[in-house]
């Protein structure tokens, strides 16, 4: 059995749950995948799928060997490309993690001056708000907004993104539009719960050199931030979030921005992946093309 082409075909009944549409899509008869598949369940000595006559569901055994297969045939895929980057053309797949807010607002809207710049690379993008395990995920790198904790990543900060203050018009109606850090205590706001992240119910201002902490009540609690700009949108308190995020909801007067000249610390961004290991050329490349647009972004006016 041809290891690597096992792998191949593996990996491909498992990204489109059907043997035949693996077959046709690897231009091979479906009884060698079907063979195919069955000698390499023998050699590992675990069942990758759970097949029936109308579905193919992959098992905890496998999930896992797929992760191992994409690092392992990305690193081959490497190696065979491994002078592409002489001619400033490195090639393969690299996938990146970040969040959703990330992903929709900077990253994927500038996208084709990537493609355009290095079109024999391909992007794997997962938009995501919660911390992930890089080397189980089969992940190059992510984009967050706070340093590794516990997981052992290399951490680079390349911006710093400018943060306010907004409410909703509804909302303000409501409590009354805070002028002061003394008028918050009529106010209340949306909580946010992620290790990573602020505690529950705080905002914080930058006052002059000195930054302070606000807790507020707050009746609704969320994770990730789509969530929590959406709560704000609805009425449920006051929020802090990037300017560059909510910048369609103030166009659109679905939040308006208060306490301007008090504004809220800005929020650190890092790309971080696993320490000592090399980088490749087409990882390199995508690391630096995001350096390059954050700086851009963290150089604009708030």
């Amino acid at each position: 059995m041809d290891q690597i082409q096992a792998m191949r075909i593996f990996i491909r009944i498992a990204e489109l749950e059907n043997f035949s549409r693996a077959a046709e899509d690897l231009n091979l008869p479906r009884a060698t995948v079907s063979t195919t598949l069955k000698a390499l369940e023998q050699k590992l000595g675990v069942r990758l799928f759970l097949r029936t006559t109308r579905q193919v569901r992959i098992t905890a055994e496998g999930e896992l060997y797929y992760q191992r297969c994409l690092q392992l045939l990305a690193a081959l895929d490497e190696a065979d490309n491994l002078f592409a980057s002489q001619k400033n053309q490195p090639a393969g797949s690299v996938r990146i993690d970040m969040p959703h807010s990330l992903a929709r607002e900077i990253v994927i809207p500038r996208l084709a001056e990537f493609t355009a710049r290095y079109p024999l690379i391909t992007l794997k993008l997962s938009a995501n708000d919660n911390a992930i395990d890089l080397l189980d995920q089969g992940v190059d790198c992510v984009l967050r907004a706070w340093t590794s904790e516990g997981d052992n990543l290399q951490s680079r900060h390349i911006a710093d993104l400018p943060q306010m203050t907004c409410a909703s018009p509804a909302y303000l109606r409501r409590a009354g539009t805070p002028e002061t850090l003394a008028d918050l205590t009529t106010h209340s706001t949306v909580g946010y719960f992620f290790r990573h992240h602020r505690p529950e119910s705080q905002l914080e201002f930058a006052d002059g050199t000195q930054k302070k902490i606000i807790a507020l009540p707050s009746s609704l609690t969320v994770s990730g931030a789509d969530a929590y700009v959406a709560a704000g949108k609805a009425g449920y308190g006051l929020v802090q979030a990037s300017g560059l995020v909510i910048a369609d909801a103030l166009q659109k007067n679905e939040l308006v921005q208060v306490l301007a000249h008090l504004p809220p610390p800005p929020m650190p961004l890092y790309i971080m992946y696993p320490p000592g290991r090399f980088l490749a050329p087409r990882v390199r490349m995508l690391l630096d093309w995001l350096i390059e647009i954050f700086a851009a972004v963290d150089r604009k006016p708030a």
